[in-house]
């Protein structure tokens, strides 16, 4: 029996692993629908005739549908299960992006992005939940890691399609493409097991018992994580009515909406959405503009390794301040650089430089600690309610964001917008100062407590 566990256990954390990575292939989805428009938008325009209006709702009409999925998706990975609730998501990335290559005017688009969008709302909640409930404790942070570098590589992935299908305008195959890793999820995800917290929950305890036999190998450790899970659930999710009774609980569902709200603001997605368009105004021709998309998004996937290497060595907020100053200064400089005027070849490249200054403070900080710190700071019961709040509330900010920049910069200017936004930074800058508290190396349950105590908000992780 020794030498037949002994033989299994590196099986099974093999096993372990891939499933985790394969689940974490739904960040790369993600990244790729997020990234795919910014390339294709001025061939759609072009070809479709439309003016930027039209243009901005092609663009956040899958932030529209991503807040809509994002809504049911606590339902469905309850009702369904975690692996069925992908399953479906991965199903509707291949339709939408099938519908996106076939549109035939701006309406369908739209309606073939909110597809899109929707498929990401159920993924971004779903994903993380059933990585964080198959892996074991000892992984649990780097598959999590894992699933948002993923994103981020997908919006490089998008990114280099776009450009390799820009010399020959084919923003078709830029959209419709994406149906080809599409299935290729579609077609892993049906091999992943049931979650084994959802088997228990659902009363097939034998089930969960297989299950983490196949991804542990370990059957004393198998009893012990049963055990575990069969406790968490004797607490009850009642976040709805914690929210109406508790005054404190509604404090950290408001820090963390306004987290959401302020990480939307930062300008990251006005980026990553209408880097071209960025470009172009900088001076820059199309191929130009596409090649330096691609340039954001290697910084962006660079820098998000610098969140992962430090959020537990310095700390969140520390990281935080870092990240909205580097921000601020990379807006607001790109800002003065277009009031005054680009015309030489080392003002586009200064202005260039800046730009991507302000995409390595996004990545090291507000990108991956903004959730973070949404997870830590939502009491138990109600940790589903919090966490699916500041979730809605990114989609639906992204959304407006997706939906004003280019009437932005018609209306008040190229100048004027990003000092805008350059100014949001600032006040992020002194919301973490006032608001957030430090939770490098506090347990939940210690933050859970002072939360209910009635400690000031930043105080809650002393």
């Amino acid at each position: 029996m020794n030498v037949a566990t002994q033989g299994t256990a590196p099986e099974s954390h093999g096993s372990a692993v891939l499933v985790g990575l394969l689940a974490a292939v739904a960040g790369l989805m993600f990244g790729l629908d997020i990234g795919v428009i910014s390339g294709a938008q001025q061939f759609i325009q072009k070809e479709f005739a439309i003016s930027d209006n039209v243009l901005e709702w092609i663009v956040s009409s899958m932030m529209l549908g991503a807040a809509i999925g994002a809504l049911g998706a606590s339902w469905l990975a309850l009702r369904l299960g975690r692996r069925y609730a992908l399953i479906l998501a991965a199903g509707m990335f291949v339709l939408g992006s099938l519908l996106c290559a076939m549109a035939g005017s701006p309406q369908a688009l739209i309606a073939a992005r909110t597809i899109l969008g929707l498929a990401i709302g159920i993924a971004a909640f779903t994903a993380p939940m059933y990585l964080a409930e198959v892996s074991s404790e000892h992984s649990r942070g780097a598959m999590i890691s894992t699933y948002q570098l993923m994103i981020t590589i997908g919006i490089l992935v998008a990114f280099l399609s776009d450009t390799a299908f820009s010399y020959s305008g084919s923003w078709r195959w830029m959209l419709g493409i994406i149906a080809i890793p599409g299935a290729l999820f579609l077609l892993g995800v049906t091999a992943l097991p049931d979650s084994p917290r959802w088997l228990v929950l659902r009363g097939r305890k034998d089930e969960a018992a297989n299950v983490l036999r196949r991804l542990r190998g370990n059957d004393e450790h198998v009893t012990q994580e049963l055990h575990d899970i069969e406790e968490q659930l004797r607490v009850p999710q009642r976040g709805w009515h914690l929210f109406l009774e508790n005054a404190n609980f509604r404090r950290s569902v408001g820090l963390g909406v306004l987290l959401q709200i302020m990480q939307q603001v930062t300008g990251i997605n006005v980026v990553m959405y209408y880097a071209p368009r960025i470009f172009q105004a900088m001076g820059y021709a199309t191929q130009a503009q596409l090649w330096f998309t691609a340039a954001v998004g290697l910084t962006n996937v660079l820098a998000t390794f610098v969140a992962i290497g430090f959020v537990d060595r310095l700390g969140r907020k520390p990281i935080m301040y870092i990240g909205c100053v580097v921000m601020a200064l990379g807006l607001g400089i790109v800002g003065a650089l277009m009031h005054v005027g680009i015309a030489t070849h080392t003002q586009q490249m200064f202005a260039i430089a800046m730009l991507l200054t302000f995409i390595v403070g996004f990545a090291m900080s507000a990108g991956p600690l903004v959730w973070t710190i949404c997870s830590e700071i939502q009491p138990l019961k109600g940790r589903d309610f919090g966490i699916g709040c500041s979730t809605v509330t990114n989609w639906v900010t992204n959304m407006i964001v997706g939906a004003t920049f280019l009437s932005l910069l018609n209306g008040i200017g190229n100048a004027a917008t990003f000092w805008l936004y350059a100014a949001m930074n600032v006040i992020f800058l002194l919301i973490v100062w006032w608001f957030v508290p430090e939770t490098k190396g506090v347990s939940l349950e210690h933050i859970e407590q002072r939360l209910m105590q009635g400690k000031r908000l930043r105080e809650i992780g002393q």
